[in-house]
């Protein structure tokens, strides 16, 4: 028999989180709209951007790390997935429940796959765990490959010098993505963009190339396999998913020639 960890199915609780329309405009720029997108940077045609909500749920893994589920100062950011259920307000209240849906032994660690409901979107948090593993439990799920065909496609995602400095005033206050010394103790040369920064800003020049309007995203996934640093030019490769025509595409990023973010898909359309 499987073993089974102690904080597989643990309930993270709840919480609500309000904003006003500030909050999702200063999320678009931060992300790398420009303020030629009036309907996401300006009050009067607002589009809230469907990852917005990911900053709004990111209390839930938070919480668990600062429950001693972890070590904190070793563990990653893995793989985030997100599902959107309807559009988010412009501003208002989000009722969100979250809890630990799986841990998964990968021998020397442990990821925690962490799933935070809400009204208006799902998004599971995969949080790789240095030192957790061996409690004998399922090695869980393969990533999903780089297809073998040469890509369909490819965009430039360009970077700011100060985008991890903007995108830390939506929450995510950890001191490795703007202190150089903390930065070094991570083993780090230099501060590095926020995972969440790096994926959301990927979404506008696909939907872009898709014929798509970002606001329109529906469905999210990536692994995040190596840092970004601000200032970093990504290249990414895209493949048509062979979904339909529901928009969906498989994509895989690079900053000269490494990967930085793999099994990457994205899917506009309609929500739900």
């Amino acid at each position: 028999m499987k073993g089974t960890h102690e904080w597989d199915g643990r309930s993270l609780g709840a919480r609500t989180v309000t904003y006003d329309e500030t909050r999702p405009i200063l999320y678009a720029l931060a992300v790398g709209a420009g303020a030629s997108d009036l309907d996401l940077v300006f009050e009067e045609r607002l589009r809230v951007l469907p990852t917005f909500g990911l900053t709004l749920a990111q209390w839930a893994p938070d919480v668990l790390g600062s429950a001693g589920a972890f070590d904190v100062r070793t563990a990653v950011h893995g793989t985030q997935r997100l599902r959107v259920l309807k559009p988010l307000p412009r501003s208002g209240a989000v009722e969100m429940s979250a809890r630990v849906t799986d841990v998964w032994d990968k021998g020397s660690a442990a990821v925690f796959d962490v799933a935070v409901e809400s009204e208006y979107f799902e998004a599971t948090w995969s949080l790789f765990a240095p030192g957790g593993g061996g409690f004998g439990g399922g090695r869980g799920p393969s990533s999903r490959r780089r297809p073998e065909a040469d890509p369909d496609g490819a965009v430039t995602v360009p970077t700011a010098p100060d985008q991890a400095a903007l995108y830390r005033l939506l929450g995510d206050r950890h001191h490795l993505h703007i202190d150089p010394e903390a930065a070094k103790a991570a083993g780090m040369p230099r501060p590095i963009m926020h995972g969440l920064c790096t994926l959301a800003a990927v979404t506008l020049p696909l939907a872009e190339s898709l014929g798509a309007h970002p606001a329109d995203l529906a469905e999210l996934e990536g692994r995040f396999a190596a840092p970004v640093f601000p200032g970093d030019a990504l290249q990414v490769s895209t493949w048509r998913d062979g979904a339909g025509a529901d928009g969906g595409v498989l994509f895989e990023a690079a900053v000269d020639g490494t990967t930085v973010i793999s099994g990457g898909r994205a899917r506009f359309g309609a929500a739900g």
